[in-house]
C-alpha cells in the first residue's frame, strides 16, 4: 500500500449497539483490535465525519470511514512457534494450525503468524511465488479457523498444487457446529460468492461480479439448539462455509462477522475447523490426505449442552 487506504463502512443492524472498536474488528477482521484501536486513537477513524472515542457505541444511521495510513516495509522474521505438524518431506510440510493464528502477515499482524513459524522451521526452503510476506503459502484459512493447511517448500511444489486447487480437485472437509437444527440429513449450496457491497471485508452471496461457489454438507449430529457438521469444498471462496451457511439461517456457531458471535461459552470466534486435507503429491504424484484432529476447546463443546 503506496498511499492513505480510505474504507468506509454503513453499520448493518447486526452491529448495533456495538463499541466502536468491536466494530472494526467485525468488518476488518484481518486487523488486530489493538491496531484498530490505535487507528482510533490516532483520529483515524471518523463516525459521522467525527472523531470518537473506542468505546463509542454504533448505530443505525452511523457512516464509519477508515484511513489506512501507508504500510511501511517490514521485514517478516522468523519466529521460534511451536508446529503441530501433520506431515512434512523435503517438498512439502502441512500442519494444524491454531485458533486464533494469522496465516500470513498483514496489518496489525506482523509477527506470531504461521508465516513467522515456518520461515523458522523451514530455513531457507521456502516457495517465494508470493513474494516476502507470503513465502510458501498456496491457500489460506480464515484466522479464527484451525486445521491442515499445506505450506509449499519449493515453487515446484507451489506450482503443481496451485494447479489442483483451481481445478478444484483437492480434497478438504471441514467440522463445524452452527446454530439452529438443520432440517436435511445432507446438500448442496450453490451460488456466487462476492465482496460485500456495504462491508468491505465481508463477502455476501449473490452479488455483482461473484464467483461460483459450492459447499456440500451432511448432518453429523443435532442438538436441542445447534446441529454438528461436516462440509465438503467443491470451490474454495474466501469464508465460503461461514457465508453459505448464514445465507440459510445457520451461520457456524461464534461467527461475529456472519452471526452475532453471542454464545455463553466465551468461544474465540467461529467454530470451524479444516479437518482434512487430501491432494496429489507435487513430486510422487500419490494421492496424499492428512486429519487434523479437532482442538480441545472443540471436543469439549461437543460434551456441552449444544
Amino acid at each position: 500500500m503506496s498511499e492513505l487506504e480510505i474504507q468506509e463502512y454503513c453499520v448493518a443492524p447486526n452491529h448495533f449497539g456495538e463499541r466502536l472498536d468491536r466494530f472494526l474488528s467485525a468488518v476488518c477482521p484481518e486487523c488486530s483490535r489493538s491496531f484498530l484501536q490505535k487507528l482510533v486513537k490516532e483520529g483515524r477513524v471518523l463516525v459521522n465525519g467525527r472523531e470518537q472515542k473506542v468505546n463509542y457505541r454504533v448505530n443505525d444511521k452511523d457512516i464509519v470511514t477508515l484511513n489506512i495510513p501507508p504500510a511501511q516495509e517490514a521485514r517478516i522474521l522468523p519466529e521460534d512457534i511451536p508446529l503441530d505438524i501433520l506431515y512434512e518431506d523435503s517438498d512439502l510440510l502441512i500442519v494444524n494450525k491454531p485458533k486464533g493464528m494469522v496465516v500470513h502477515p498483514s496489518a496489525g499482524h506482523f509477527s506470531g503468524t504461521l508465516v513467522n513459524a515456518v520461515l523458522f522451521h523451514c530455513q531457507n526452503s521456502l516457495s517465494g511465488i508470493n513474494g516476502e510476506i507470503r513465502p510458501g503459502i498456496v491457500h489460506r484459512i480464515d484466522m479464527n479457523t484451525t486445521g491442515a493447511l499445506a505450506v509449499c517448500k519449493n515453487d515446484n511444489a507451489h506450482i503443481k498444487i496451485a494447479e489442483q486447487i483451481k481445478a478444484h480437485s483437492v480434497t478438504r472437509r471441514y467440522l463445524g457446529i452452527v446454530k439452529g437444527l438443520v432440517k436435511e440429513d445432507a446438500g448442496t449450496i450453490e451460488g456466487t460468492i462476492g465482496r460485500h457491497p456495504v462491508e468491505r471485508k465481508k463477502m455476501a452471496v449473490n452479488v455483482k461480479n461473484g464467483k461460483r461457489a459450492v459447499t456440500h454438507y451432511k448432518v453429523i449430529q443435532r442438538f436441542s439448539k445447534h446441529t454438528y457438521m461436516e462440509f465438503e469444498l467443491e470451490t474454495g471462496r474466501t469464508h465460503q462455509i461461514r457465508v453459505h451457511m448464514a445465507s440459510i439461517g445457520h451461520p457456524i456457531l461464534g461467527d461475529d462477522l456472519y452471526g452475532n458471535g453471542k454464545t455463553p461459552w466465551k468461544l474465540q470466534g467461529q467454530t470451524l475447523h479444516a479437518a482434512t486435507l487430501g491432494l496429489i503429491h507435487p513430486v510422487t504424484g500419490a494421492y496424499l490426505e492428512v486429519t487434523a484432529p479437532l482442538p480441545e476447546y472443540f471436543s469439549e463443546l461437543l460434551k456441552k449442552d449444544l
